[in-house]
């Protein structure tokens, strides 16, 4: 007998629905065929199927079985379409009816003794096949039902084995539909911004960055509290909306890093490889392709400690994400997009031994030595970092005293308020935030007066900045205005933005 039976295989952070067709008929030759360009793991899925389907207590009868999986141009990979050739077997076999399949899509890995295990990308299938009017049903392994269940138009019923799904399906015990929960928003750890001592400049600077949406280095000693910073800049970043947690969380989903059973994340992720990172795990890889770390961080904060230790290539792999917000992973069988909009915190000593312009510890690096460490990080990808700030070391004072500075909390309610200015300003256009602006935009929302344009000016001709960094520049004074809820850029947030170009500024001549 023939059957069809509905599931989905997922490309990137999309999916596709696929059709799989069992025919199980009576034959001299008994034999098992597996068609539709299956990898390796689907190639296996009929000795876990038949394993599943014997050991929770049902008869195999000795048949040629062949499978198809439709479309067959669509590549199938991993161990999620155990399930569905299961039903589809069951089906073709007559131990369920047409009725019990129809308008259901099935997916998910089996055990040998018929436990539907968790599988990547459940979340990616939910949310296309959301607006289906033909499916009344996503049935998926429990684990991953909190997960899936986040696309509130979509029936989700999540299934701990074989059994229990046979019953449900016909009617005898059903199963309720997931009810999705969220990841609690929150200061990650208890971190807060009030438990950084000193470092007035580089906590600006962070606020600025959070408000646009900007790039972020900075430059000092160890234990200045560069990394502290870096940690708590998620904290000030706005609140998550529902459309960018559930991006976020496809792409944890896909690249098989969300805890398991857990919902929508709707924390801003941050992430922080170590230096030795390849540039497959940086920009992603592999077979199948999976998102790296620069799609991992999407809507959220990527860390990069000592920047100069990084491979050059690693480094240079980020230039193109950080200007799209997008990473293209190029294969020959295919091509897979992810989504890369994250906003990069870099630290980095100002020398090799990390106490140039310390104040009470010498520098023993050469300039030789220093100019070296810092041709390490291109100016290309230095142009494409928006401020620019020193964390200098602290003081005696700074170090000993027990006063508590701003909160997170009063410092995101600024950020939030400029996010909506900005909102309200690239309301008819895909832009989210200043950091985003095109020249067309920059030329209507960062007007200059004449003051305002001989300062900047003269920046640029005592620096030697770069068209890249002159519109940085204009860029972080446009959200410095909006933090301080001036419709105009005028003098002093041009200056300030200034400021923030250490490098630019000769900090290490």
């Amino acid at each position: 007998m023939l059957s069809k039976v509905w599931s989905a295989a997922t490309h990137g952070i999309e999916a596709v629905r696929i059709v799989i067709e069992v025919d199980a008929r009576n034959a001299q030759q008994p034999g098992f065929a597996l068609v539709g360009l299956p990898d390796s793991a689907v190639r296996e899925s009929y000795a876990r199927v038949r394993s599943a389907i014997v050991n929770c207590g049902f008869s195999f009868p000795v048949r040629h079985i062949t499978v198809n999986l439709s479309p067959a141009d669509v590549r199938k990979e991993g161990s999620g379409y155990d399930l569905p050739i299961a039903i589809g077997l069951l089906r073709a076999l007559e131990f369920l009816g047409e009725e019990h399949v129809a308008g259901r899509v099935f997916i998910g890995e089996l055990s040998l003794d018929g436990t539907v295990t968790a599988i990547r990308g459940t979340l990616a299938v939910s949310a296309a096949l959301a607006n289906d009017d033909t499916i009344r049903e996503l049935i998926v392994p429990l684990p991953n039902a909190n997960e899936a269940a986040a696309v509130e138009r979509l029936r989700v019923v999540g299934v701990p084995h074989l059994p229990a799904l046979l019953q449900h399906l016909r009617g005898a015990e059903l199963l309720a539909p997931a009810i999705s929960t969220s990841n609690g928003d929150g200061s990650r750890d208890g971190s807060d911004f009030s438990e950084v001592r000193g470092q007035a400049q580089a906590k600006r600077a962070l606020e600025v960055a959070a408000a646009g949406g900007h790039h972020v280095m900075m430059i000092g000693p160890p234990g200045s509290g560069k990394t502290m910073l870096a940690k708590r800049l998620g904290t000030i970043l706005p609140r998550m909306s529902q459309d960018e947690a559930i991006v976020t969380t496809k792409i944890h989903s896909v690249a098989g890093v969300l805890p398991v059973g857990s919902g929508v994340l709707m924390r801003r992720p941050f992430r922080a490889p170590h230096h030795t990172i390849s540039t497959a795990g940086m920009a992603g890889g592999g077979t199948p392709p999976r998102p790296g770390e620069l799609s991992l961080a999407h809507h959220g904060v990527l860390f990069l400690d000592e920047l100069p230790e990084f491979r050059r290539e690693t480094l240079e792999v980020m230039r193109q994400p950080i200007e799209d917000g997008l990473v293209t992973i190029a294969r020959a069988a295919r091509t897979v997009t992810y989504p890369a909009r994250f906003t990069l915190a870099a630290a980095l000593n100002p020398c090799p031994c990390g106490f140039f312009n310390h104040g009470r510890r010498e520098c023993i690096c050469s300039p030789n030595e220093i100019a070296r460490y810092l041709a390490k990080i291109s100016g290309p990808l230095l142009d494409r970092i928006d401020l620019q700030v020193e964390v200098a070391a602290l003081t005696t004072e700074e170090i000993t005293s027990d006063a508590s500075s701003e909160s997170s909390a009063s410092i995101r309610e600024r950020v939030e308020v400029a996010r909506q200015i900005q909102r309200e300003r690239f309301h008819r256009t895909a832009i989210q935030c200043n950091a985003e602006m095109t020249s067309r935009h920059m030329r209507r929302a960062c007007e200059l007066d004449p003051t305002s344009r001989r300062l900047l000016f003269a920046a640029i001709e005592r620096v030697g900045l770069s068209a890249r960094a002159h519109d940085r520049i204009l860029k972080v004074a446009r959200t410095i205005a909006d933090l301080a809820g001036e419709e105009r850029v005028n003098t002093a947030h041009v200056a300030e933005a200034v400021q923030y170009r250490a490098l630019d500024r000769g900090y290490f001549r």
